[in-house]
């Protein structure tokens, strides 16, 4: 979807927005933020471009990631320019996380990508879990089931703050109305029906927003990379504009994991060139 197209989309977002006194440059200008986004949802519209759940089929000799499987996206069914990640054109991206946040800052997902035609084994569905924890495996039991649809929408900023280094916050730059045009954004989001469990790229969202939820995730990265958890060995930027969000997921987990955003990211040059087991994971839960 073209921007035009996009922009077009926000038509009734920026006459509210101008109705609240915003002014009308700075409403455009932050629509200049927009992204494309791949909606992805159980909706009868749009083609089928991924499936939660089913079969965990992984290239051969690649091990299990250490999280329960959430569901594979079809890349080349996904819709041109439906968003502005380089994404590969065809394969499949094999999404891993665990919902409940950990308390520990530490990675909660895994990404695969399986080329087109690669040879695939299946693997058991509790491979991730090898000691067999009841409490682990009701959770994972829980995750959705199903194919899901693709449809290309606007995003723009949930957040509209940022920290200053002395911990003051203030609004984004260039932005004295950031809070009223994220709020206002939210709105739109429900009357334009931008919903979906699962988003690839756009903006990040979580229950509580204010911060950009990529800040916390790089932050979390590059502490993680610093210990020798996580990173392969490689740099790892502290600067966000380095950072792209590859996905992010809403679970419908009734109680064992109500409340849960989880975000999966990864450095635009990893992204280019292929090296999806450098995302970083992190998840926001509120039960």
């Amino acid at each position: 979807m073209t921007s035009e197209k996009l922009r077009e989309r926000l038509a009734r977002f920026r006459d509210e927005a101008v109705q609240l006194d915003i002014p009308a440059d700075e409403v455009d200008r932050w629509m200049d933020m927009v992204r494309p986004c791949a909606v992805l949802s159980t909706r009868d519209d749009g083609p089928v471009a991924a499936r939660f759940g089913g079969p965990v089929l992984l290239p051969v000799g690649t091990p299990h990631p250490p999280f329960p499987f959430v569901a594979s996206i079809d890349l080349a069914a996904l819709p041109q320019a439906s968003t502005d990640l380089p994404l590969p054109g065809d394969g499949r991206l094999l999404l891993f996380a665990w919902p409940r946040d950990r308390g520990d800052l530490t990675n909660h997902g895994a990404v695969v990508h399986v080329p087109l035609g690669a040879p695939t084994e299946e693997h058991d569905k509790y491979a991730w879990d090898p000691d067999g924890v009841p409490e682990a495996r009701e959770v994972a039991d829980a995750f959705p089931r199903g194919e899901l649809r693709v449809r290309t929408e606007p995003s723009l900023p949930y957040h509209y703050e940022v920290e200053l280094p002395d911990g003051d916050l203030e609004p984004l730059p260039g932005f004295p109305h950031a809070e009223e045009l994220a709020e206002e954004w939210e709105t739109a989001c429900r009357y334009l029906d931008l919903r979906g469990p699962l988003h690839i790229g756009g903006y990040a969202d979580e229950e509580m927003v204010h911060l950009d939820p990529l800040e916390g995730l790089v932050q979390c990265a590059v502490e993680q990379a610093s210990r020798g958890n996580w990173g392969s060995g490689g740099p790892v930027s502290g600067n966000v504009e380095d950072w792209v969000l590859l996905a992010s997921w809403s679970p419908a987990l009734g109680d064992v994991a109500a409340g849960s955003s989880v975000h999966w990211a990864i450095q635009r040059k990893d992204l280019e060139t292929g090296r999806f087991d450098r995302t970083f994971t992190d998840v926001y839960w509120n039960p």
